[in-house]
């Protein structure tokens, strides 16, 4: 929610700024106005949902996502490494093979919905822009807590004279 809340509201700042006719027979300033404050209210809201998933899922004792976007844009290439190699099997081998297919429909000039269609025309990429995001995301953040899990670990037995890895 949080990226297509990001998501309209660019749309929204963008129509603003760019758009001089009416969208869709009304004034651009409303619709880019409306999207604007969607947007933000979406990725507000999303936020909150977030927290409230991520307090809930640390209480019953189930892994959550750690790291920066950075921190989980470096940890990419290893995680798909690992999951080629067999290492990694939290994550399903079909996972990339999807994230694959999103990208080749992103680039596509093929469209479920024709981007000539007024603000319907970017739907469906957004919510394929948005899957990917999210779940490239949140695979990367459970991968990243399962190597500090395994280094936590890995000093444990360091300090310990226990076995090393």
């Amino acid at each position: 929610m949080v990226y297509f809340g990001g998501f309209l509201g660019l749309i929204g700042l963008l129509t603003l700024i760019f758009r001089d006719g009416d969208v869709a027979g009304m004034p651009s300033a409303v619709v880019g106005g409306g999207l604007l404050a969607l947007g933000v209210a979406v990725g507000a809201l999303g936020v909150v949902w977030r927290r409230r998933v991520r307090r809930r899922k640390i209480a019953a004792g189930e892994p959550v996502p750690v790291g920066d976007i950075f921190q989980r844009a470096r940890a990419l290439p290893r995680l798909l490494r690992d999951v080629r190699q067999g290492a990694y099997a939290d994550l399903p081998k079909s996972r990339p093979f999807m994230w694959v297919l999103a990208l080749v429909y992103l680039i596509s000039p093929i469209d479920i919905l024709p981007d000539v269609l007024p603000l319907l025309g970017v739907t469906d990429d957004a919510g394929v822009a948005v899957w990917l995001l999210t779940s490239v995301s949140t695979a990367t953040g459970l991968y990243l807590n399962r190597e500090r899990e395994r280094q936590r670990l890995g000093n444990r037995d360091l300090g310990t004279g226990g076995p090393t890895h």
